[in-house]
């Protein structure tokens, strides 16, 4: 069915007027941007309630927004994953009262300056290459969200809706570092808050009934299950997992990872940066929200269902079923603002990584000094690295489309981020607490983290499925995989890698420490 036919000229109007107003602010208090101080830390000076905001638009972005309805409607979701709160509300209380206190000590612009200052710069340059390994593997996956919502209102082929985004996202960053980057995530969450909302209004006020219309459908559906107690290790949203490994995950997002850390660092001082930090699980309020959107549009689409009706896209891929809803059934003018606010959250999520990249990538070749050549210097290399690292992007997302499908967006960001999640935090610990850790032991832990996520997931054994150049009874073989109905599946969910890597790489910089005399 072709839903871009539903898309008219006045909704394109709304979302091409949106895009603009946020770009005509993001202009306009862009502020100046004479220094790299100023392009990549918004020369630290932006309120921590901005801050706040800016770190739970980037969290929830299109992954959320689309993914979660989506998951909840999916047979058999429910509201498991928001057990996954109680593990981000304790990491962001730690990375708030010890990272930041840490961070301030002195003038660095990131986590790995700091990795650097206490291993070394051989150290700092494999924090780096972990961070930009897991950002590209992480944030094509927002990439690929909102491009799945703007193929739903387009005739566009799915690579080119990529290119798009990726283009606005690229003049969005070069346009005023993060200063932009910031006041643009403040527009986006107030839209998700406002759309979510009103979404989750409109589809009860369509329901016979109403709230008990949705709460009955979806509560004998079993949606409404929020524990979960199995010990099953391959299901990931269970309470064992919260507890115990989402806040590794969450300590090496928020207090480790560039992508929020770098918002930390562009408050006034650390007392304003561990406001920032612990006010944003405000986020799981937004998370519970889009849960709710979700049972709703189950509530919604029963009828078509006992029918035999529903569009066979849902069952195909349950990702499109918020933007088909969008698309299909609310009025004129608002489906466009909505769905504005999509493009423009991930647009927001993407450029906040453009910025995070290239400032790390920035300090791995840059020479000291702050005389007025250097400075035009790192300005001009800092936006032509925005440039190179928008098109590597917009590039991985389209190899990633493979995927898409076959798992659900939220499962599948969790899982692109377990690759680098454990040994960014290792590191972190080895610098913290063991500074004679060396960057070859640590290399060795990476490089051993790295091919014990790649065994239990199935990302790299599809790439080479796809491509017929190994059978899926070799895959069976080599991986902690097995086969159902000839598709592979986990057997121990990824989740318990994030504290697992984490152990293993800071014990190998251990076990390979620096000799007294290095």
């Amino acid at each position: 069915m072709d839903f871009h036919n539903y898309f008219t000229a006045i909704d394109w109007l709304v979302v091409f007027g949106y895009l603009f107003a946020t770009t005509l602010v993001g202009h306009f208090l862009k502020g100046k941007q004479s220094t790299i101080k100023d392009f990549f830390l918004g020369g630290r000076s932006l309120p921590w309630l901005a801050v706040s905001g800016s770190i739970i638009a980037t969290e929830i972005s299109g992954v959320t927004f689309i993914g979660v309805p989506g998951m909840v409607y999916a047979a058999g979701g429910n509201f498991t994953y928001l057990q996954w709160g109680i593990g981000s509300i304790i990491a962001r209380i730690i990375v708030g009262y010890f990272f930041v206190r840490v961070f301030y000590e002195r003038e660095i612009y990131s986590p790995y300056d700091y990795i650097g200052n206490q291993l070394g710069e051989g150290a700092k340059r494999l924090a780096t290459l972990i961070f930009q390994i897991g950002g590209i593997l992480g944030q094509s996956v927002r990439v690929l969200v909102a491009a799945l919502a703007l193929k739903v209102v387009t005739p566009l082929e799915f690579h080119e809706c990529i290119w798009i985004i990726g283009l606005f996202a690229v003049g969005w960053t070069l346009m005023g570092g993060m200063r932009t980057v910031i006041w643009t995530d403040v527009m986006q969450f107030f839209l998700f808050v406002g759309a979510g909302l009103f979404s989750l209004g409109w589809i009860v006020s369509s329901l016979d009934n109403g709230w008990s219309t949705l709460m009955d459908v979806s509560g004998e559906a079993g949606k409404f299950t929020f524990l979960n107690l199995t010990s099953d290790p391959a299901v990931g949203f269970t309470l064992w997992v919260a507890i115990i490994a989402v806040p590794f995950q969450n300590l090496s997002a928020f207090g480790v990872d560039q992508l929020n850390a770098q918002r930390m660092f562009c408050c006034r001082d650390a007392s304003d940066a561990r406001k920032a930090m612990i006010t944003s699980s405000a986020a799981l309020l937004l998370t519970t929200l889009m849960l709710f959107v979700g049972a709703g549009l189950f509530a919604y689409y029963e009828p078509l269902r006992i029918g035999g009706s529903e569009p066979a896209i849902f069952s195909k891929d349950s990702n499109y079923i918020f933007p088909v809803w969008i698309v299909t059934e609310l009025p004129v003018g608002l489906r466009g603002l909505i769905l504005a606010g999509i493009f423009a959250a991930a647009i927001s999520s993407l450029d906040s990584i453009l910025a995070a990249l290239s400032q790390t990538t920035l300090s791995l070749f840059r020479k000291p000094g702050n005389d007025k050549k250097q400075v035009k210097k790192d300005l001009f290399n800092s936006r032509l690295l925005v440039l190179f690292w928008g098109i590597a992007l917009s590039l991985f997302a389209i190899e990633l489309d493979s995927l898409r499908g076959k798992v659900n967006v939220v499962v599948l960001a969790f899982g692109m981020v377990s690759y680098t999640t454990g040994p960014m935090l290792g590191m972190f610990f080895a610098s913290l607490l063991t500074p004679r850790a060396s960057a070859k032991g640590l290399s060795i832990g990476f490089a051993c983290s790295f091919l014990l996520v790649a065994y239990l997931r199935p990302d790299v054994y599809q790439v080479l499925l796809n491509f017929e150049l190994v059978t899926i009874d070799q895959v069976q073989n080599w991986s902690g995989l097995e086969v159902k109905n000839e598709k592979l599946s986990i057997q121990i969910n990824t989740a318990w890698a994030w504290p697992v890597t984490v152990f293993i790489t800071w014990g190998c910089g251990i076990l390979f420490s620096k000799k007294k005399n290095d």
